[in-house]
């Protein structure tokens, strides 16, 4: 109920550029995942109040995030990885249509392979991709970012299954299972200082120590 409420409230007091209510539709039309309104807000404030100089995205899909982040912190760089061609392309016509093109850099790389490659530190990393990768991306991460650096990750409620409070589908039972693990990975690990919200699909909050 709390969740309609807030969905709601941005829906009718927060209105967004016509572009990314065209985004929104396209990825529901072609059932693209992007995040939900309420994580979307709470990634864009995480990024206005850390004020990243450098940020890395791992899953690009049709630019949604990466343009959302953008603009809310015109002084960052993206780096976005995208594994899939076509949503690369998606992508950036739709970063140059925001006039973003400037900021955001896409990709085309697995991104495992890119982070062994790019030994680069970055103030912010944003994680929404591949579910089953999560815990390889973020030891990979883990030895090239600074303290103080936020890595900021999606989908760690996956719609109900992580909890056990859905089941029923033999992929999604296994993946959430996956995924329950890495969060009591993620919360232990002693180099980070997590907290998870239950917002969107569930947003998981990494500050390296």
């Amino acid at each position: 109920m709390s969740k309609t409420y807030i969905q709601k409230l941005y829906n009718d007091h927060k209105p967004q550029q016509d572009y990314l209510e065209e985004m929104e539709a396209y990825a529901l039309e072609h059932q693209v995942p992007i995040m939900e309104r309420d994580g979307i807000e709470l990634l864009k404030q995480l990024v206005r109040l850390h004020q990243p100089k450098t940020i890395l995205e791992i899953g690009t899909a049709i630019g949604y995030s990466a343009i959302q982040m953008a603009i809310a912190n015109e002084k960052a760089h993206i780096t976005s990885i995208e594994i899939d061609e076509s949503h690369k392309a998606i992508a950036e016509k739709n970063i140059q249509k925001a006039g973003l093109d400037h900021q955001i850099d896409v990709v085309l790389s697995d991104a495992n392979e890119y982070l062994e490659q790019h030994q680069h530190a970055y103030d912010l990393v944003f994680v929404d991709a591949a579910k089953g990768q999560y815990k390889n991306y973020i030891e990979k991460l883990h030895p090239i970012l600074e303290s103080g650096s936020l890595i900021i990750i999606d989908n760690v409620l996956f719609k109900g299954y992580v909890s056990k409070e859905v089941q029923g589908h033999k992929r999604f039972d296994q993946l959430g299972e996956k995924i329950n693990q890495f969060n009591q990975w993620l919360i232990e690990h002693p180099h980070f200082e997590t907290t998870i919200v239950e917002t969107g699909d569930g947003v998981a909050i990494a500050l390296k120590r």
